[in-house]
């Protein structure tokens, strides 16, 4: 009965072919055909054949034949590139989100009794993928292959703890002589998936909440969280604790934009986590530069410094401890680390322009648009993340959690000009006891 109710496997292939007829069947618009939600829609599923080449070449490179080994080299780096070219499609469309002022509401062609239904069913086989590990996923291929020599900046204690995830998917079978080892490995397991269960519940019900508080339509926000688990990417990459983590913290930062505090306190563990949302605050201070720049700030700080506390305790020696917290903010070289995936058939040097461009923009972010709303934050948000992943030297291009939430709610919000921070954001305790 066990095999018969719940011995249910899923290619890859063709978890693709079904989950882009889904995405279309309720999101495609075919009485507006040339729309921008259509073209946005197509570019999600333009995703898929890139994981798929990554997810049949990785583990032909190791084959013993030398054929089958180029043959899958050569299927991986047209993968990446694949990925890399509909993420550049993206980028410009991020880019020109903040001019786009006529932002028609098109309702899913599910009924919200239906998209929920979904989205819920949707979320329960997302999270037994979770429990059960398949080896029918990217991510187990991904979690074969070396370490990179260099280890990413970021809060080290959360690598590792992510690190705990990989090792259970490719761990062998219990071991009679070290029934103790086995014990403490199933229980690391089980932790890293119940985190990656939570983030993903945390993720649905901010894209929800930011729906109904925010847009003023909670279909919309179930439409949104059900088109996220609906990706191809959410099924491959379902228990990478470094990608889904950040992300849960990134769209609650987002939903809690009326509380500077609370935002910078998630801003500040989401860049202390992995480092590159670092490169948001330029964009955020000038949100909030005319109300709550100064909780922001605060609350960036005090969230870093809770971090770099938490090291103090466990590496008593002080220069460790500093090695340990420049780490935690990328103080590094970030071109002379051993790179993988992408990067890692080409030639090093074309990053220096990338990572002057990327520069740039999160600078620029700063100045434009001059006059900032949910909206704005919402997409320029979403750009800096997502071009993080062309200059990410690990296997960039894959930790689309850090965007994709906050691309896919670009792509459903309406227009929220009228969401500024001085109106939005209330005055300091200080200023209201001046009042």
């Amino acid at each position: 009965m066990r095999e018969i109710l719940f011995g249910y496997k899923l290619d890859p292939t063709t978890w693709a072919y079904i989950s882009a007829l889904m995405m279309i069947g309720i999101y495609f618009k075919f009485r507006r055909f040339w729309s921008v939600r259509n073209l946005d829609l197509v570019g999600l599923i333009c995703f898929s054949p890139g994981l798929l080449l990554i997810y049949h070449g990785l583990p032909m490179q190791h084959a013993s034949d030398p054929l089958a080994a180029a043959r899958g080299a050569e299927s991986v780096q047209a993968g990446y590139v694949w990925l890399f070219a509909v993420s550049g499609f993206f980028l410009i469309r991020l880019l020109l989100d903040p001019v786009m002022v006529r932002r028609p509401q098109l309702e899913p062609n599910l009924s919200a009794s239906g998209l929920t239904f979904t989205g819920a069913a949707l979320l329960v086989f997302l999270m037994a993928n979770v429990i059960t590990s398949p080896k029918e996923r990217l991510e187990y291929e991904l979690a074969k292959q070396e370490a990179p020599s260099a280890p990413s900046p970021g809060y080290e204690w959360f690598y590792k703890f992510a690190g705990f995830a990989n090792e259970a998917m490719v761990s062998a079978a219990p071991d009679a002589a070290q029934p103790e080892t086995h014990r403490q490995a199933l229980i690391l397991a089980a932790t890293t998936r119940a985190a990656a269960i939570l983030a993903y519940l945390v993720i649905v019900a901010g894209m929800v909440w930011l729906g109904y508080r925010h847009f003023d339509n909670i279909h919309t926000g179930v439409a949104a969280a059900t088109l996220y688990l609906l990706t191809f990417y959410t099924s491959q990459l379902t228990s990478q604790i470094d990608h889904v983590v950040p992300a849960a913290l990134l769209v609650w930062m987002l939903a809690a934009y009326r509380l500077p505090l609370f935002s910078g306190v998630l801003l500040g563990l989401a860049a202390g986590l992995i480092y590159y949302p670092l490169f948001l605050l330029p964009l955020w201070c000038s949100f909030y530069w005319r109300r709550g720049l100064v909780r922001f700030v605060c609350g960036v700080l005090l969230a870093l410094a809770l971090l770099a506390a938490s090291l103090a305790l466990h590496w008593q020696d002080f220069g460790a401890f500093l090695t340990q917290v420049a780490r935690m903010v990328g103080w590094r070289n970030p071109l002379g680390i051993e790179a993988s995936g992408f990067w890692k058939y080409y030639d090093p040097s074309y990053r220096i322009p990338v990572l002057a461009l990327f520069v740039a923009i999160c600078a620029g972010m700063a100045i434009w648009p001059a006059q900032k709303n949910l909206g704005t934050l919402l997409s320029c948000s979403a750009t800096v993340m997502l071009a993080t992943q062309f200059w990410h030297a690990h296997q960039g291009g894959l930790c689309m959690a850090w965007y994709l939430p906050l691309l896919i709610l670009t792509i459903f919000r309406p227009n929220l000009e009228d969401r500024v921070a001085i109106s939005a954001v209330r005055p300091g305790w200080w200023r209201r006891k001046k009042a």
